[in-house]
């Protein structure tokens, strides 16, 4: 499974990165909601974890930008951010976040989240990106 961690965060792209990868995943990184479309044209993954606040692409924009495109539209995403509000956070799953985390993540913890929007994918009929 490849995982596409985007945070203009170089040392939070790495912790997140070491999380996934002690874990089994395979994983590409993007600093930004445009580098992540750029990379999304020649790069397949099967779950998209997001910061929110980024420069030239926030993360609400990026989740906007790939609910609306039939070709991404499915990708599972879980937004990871410091923001603890319950307005961004509502705001996020309205637009089509499939999960929410406040920064600072654990490794259990993103694990965890991964596994509950597969299962939440599987549930309803969803499938996972080739």
């Amino acid at each position: 499974m490849k995982i596409m961690i985007v945070d203009d965060c170089q040392t939070t792209r790495k912790l997140l990165g070491h999380y996934l990868k002690s874990r089994g995943y395979s994983v590409v990184f993007a600093e930004n909601g445009l580098d992540a479309m750029e990379k999304l044209g020649t790069d397949n993954v099967n779950l998209i974890m997001t910061d929110l606040n980024m420069p030239f692409m926030d993360g609400m924009e990026l989740i906007k930008t790939l609910r609306a495109d039939p070709n991404w539209s499915d990708i599972p995403i879980l937004m990871v951010t410091t923001e603890n509000d319950t307005h961004e956070k509502d705001k996020a799953l309205s637009l089509g976040a499939n999960g929410y985390v406040v920064k600072p993540v654990t490794g259990d913890a993103i694990a965890k989240n991964i596994k509950s929007i597969i299962k939440q994918m599987f549930g309803k009929g969803g499938r996972e990106s080739d």
